[in-house]
């Protein structure tokens, strides 16, 4: 029986890979490889499930990867695994595990050992330990296997000695691709462990440029970079997005976390010749507290970030996803009201609320005492209290949290919501309402289907705001028939019986012409009637300006939600749509009966 290293990895969902296992046995070599397995698992999967599969691949030594989502799972499979396989070895390494060592190893002692820090040239002197001093006999018997409680810490890895990971994309498919071009972060913010690192390394930009192409050449869907602020070499930066501009395959979707406010001119204008969807960014903004942007040492220009966010907003082109974090020192709740203003009016695509998760080994671990955090003992470590924000400050915000995802975060809104938040002081208090709404409705406890949230969003706004029902109804009208083409209108929609003959003309008429569908050559009237969809309208809803703007209920008798006749349709092309945000292309059609 040949010697088995099983690399383990329990990841969040099945979309996720774990790089850190595939860089592992690349850096042991091709020599040692045949003694490495891999195996990776989901924290959905039970684990019995993923015992009794560990159990099968009968390794000989088993090494976890750590992390705060999977952690619980592991601490559950340390326990069981020595009842099944009395002579398996286990090792461990992660950011999870790295800086409490000695605790872990005193926890559960029957472990061979932790490595510490990046593994790569630890694991390969381990893995060829093991090779040359276990004969078979000594394996099968289970001599040698005794556990030395070791802990292991690995040097920095040079970055131009990585293998690529990705020669095989075989058990990737339908999955994201993690890349990295650097390690390590030039900033110290105190709340993260990329900030223990005190030096930026990065990877020649020939090797990364040959790497890039493989993504393109085998058309990946995504790849999502793990630099931690990519753009904190400016030439590096500029050198990779000439790259991926210039070699655009029309596929291929890149990730990147930023800083928005090193962002220089020329950065951005060669963002703007993107095409859409090529890239998405991703910002950190935290907090626009300046007291707490300093006790966290997070380095930032609040207006300077403004503007770059603004300024690559105009390019129309890339995903922006904002970040703020609550829980953080001298943030109290009317605080973050204003962080979360701040950050909302800057109209990301996404805007993340995450919450404070207290790391071991960082600054504000350290901290925590002195700051009054309150924290959940077991992963993910989340902030519970401060000496700013009860708890009940926390829960406040974890629902407004959930509607943020519900209704802004998911896309499916986009004309409704600027709408609705005319009705309220701000954004943050119609979130706030929403949430209560959701409470005493009894929907928190169960998250609404789809096209139920339409609903319930309706009834939300007719609670506060009924005397515009008529533009609510249509304004989440065109917001559904934007992203799909539905084949059962929701009750809130009015009937087509009216306009069937109407409706029946401009498709038979478009079958002579192709004004509207040129793409649809071929088809003829009913097959276009099926694949696209036409809709009456009362109101300019496509137009968010004017409908924010004017039609407040003051002058116009639109605005006091009076109908007037229908003299506009909207056309839905759903095989032309926007590539940063799918919505179908839109048509203003005139009356033409």
């Amino acid at each position: 029986m040949k010697f088995k290293f099983l690399l383990a990895a329990v990841n969040a969902k099945y979309i996720h890979s774990n790089p850190a296992i595939y860089s592992l046995r690349a850096y042991a070599g091709e020599e040692l490889q045949q003694y490495v397995d891999i195996a990776e698992y989901t924290i959905n999967q039970s684990m019995q499930e993923i015992l009794a599969d560990i159990y099968r691949r009968k390794p000989n030594v088993i090494g976890f990867s750590c992390y705060i989502w999977n952690w619980r799972l592991i601490q559950e499979l340390l326990v069981e695994l020595p009842k099944i396989l009395p002579h398996i070895v286990i090792w461990l390494g992660g950011p999870e595990v790295s800086y409490d060592a000695d605790a872990i190893m005193k926890q559960y002692p029957w472990l061979a050992g932790i490595m510490t820090g990046e593994g790569e040239a630890a694991f390969r002197k381990l893995l060829m330990d093991y090779v040359a001093s276990h004969s078979e006999k000594m394996l099968q018997n289970g001599e040698g296997a005794e556990p030395k409680g070791e802990i292991l810490e690995s040097a920095l890895t040079d970055m131009n000695a990585l293998p690529f990971l990705y020669d095989d994309l075989a058990p990737f498919e339908n999955r994201i691709i993690y890349y990295e071009t650097s390690r390590g972060c030039p900033f110290r913010c105190s709340y993260c462990l990329s900030s223990i690192e005190k030096t930026v390394r990065f990877r020649d930009i020939d090797i990364v440029k040959k790497e890039l192409q493989f993504f393109l050449d085998h058309r990946v869907k995504q790849v999502k970079f793990v630099d931690r602020t990519f753009n904190c070499n400016h030439e590096h930066a500029m050198a990779i997005w000439q790259y991926i501009h210039e070699h655009d395959n029309g596929v291929t979707n890149f990730h990147f976390e930023i800083s928005a406010d090193i962002l220089r001119d020329d950065e951005i204008a060669l963002l703007h010749r993107f095409r859409p969807g090529l890239a998405q960014l991703e910002i950190g903004v935290q907090s626009v507290n300046v007291q707490t942007l300093k006790a966290i040492k997070r380095v930032s220009n609040l207006e300077i970030l403004e503007e770059k966010v603004a300024a690559v907003r105009r390019g129309n082109n890339i995903h922006q996803h904002l970040d703020l974090i609550a829980g953080l020192p001298y943030e109290d709740y009317e605080s973050f009201k204003i962080s979360f203003e701040k950050v909302y009016h800057m109209h990301p695509e996404q805007l993340q609320l995450g919450f404070l998760k207290v790391l071991k080994g960082s600054e504000m671990w350290e901290r925590v005492e002195e700051y009054g955090i309150r924290y959940l003992k077991q992963p993910p470590y989340e902030v519970l209290s401060t000496k700013w924000l009860s708890y009940e400050d926390v829960l406040r915000l974890k629902e407004v949290e959930e509607m943020v995802e519900l209704y802004y975060n998911s896309a499916q809104f986009t004309y409704t919501l600027p709408f609705l938040e005319k009705a309220f002081p701000n954004a943050f208090a119609m979130y706030e309402a929403l949430a209560e709404f959701y409470r005493k409705e009894g929907y928190l406890a169960a998250s609404p289907a789809r096209v139920r949230r339409y609903e319930i969003l309706l009834a939300f706004a007719m609670e506060w705001d009924e005397s515009r029902a008529a533009v609510y109804r249509e304004l989440l009208i065109y917001d559904m028939y934007l992203r799909e083409n539905l084949k059962t209108r929701p009750q809130f929609a009015r009937s087509l019986a009216e306009w069937k003959d109407a409706i029946r003309d401009f498709y038979q008429e478009e079958e002579r012409s192709r004004l509207y569908l040129p793409d649809y050559a071929g088809y003829d009237w009913k097959q276009l009637s099926k694949m696209t969809h036409l809709e009456p309208f009362t109101y300019p809803v496509w137009d968010v300006e004017q409908m924010v703007n004017g039609y407040e209920g003051r002058d116009s008798e639109e605005g006091q939600g009076k109908a007037v006749d229908v003299d506009r349709f909207i056309l839905f092309d759903y095989q032309r749509r926007n590539p940063l945000n799918y919505e179908a292309a839109v048509s203003v059609v005139t009356r033409w009966v």
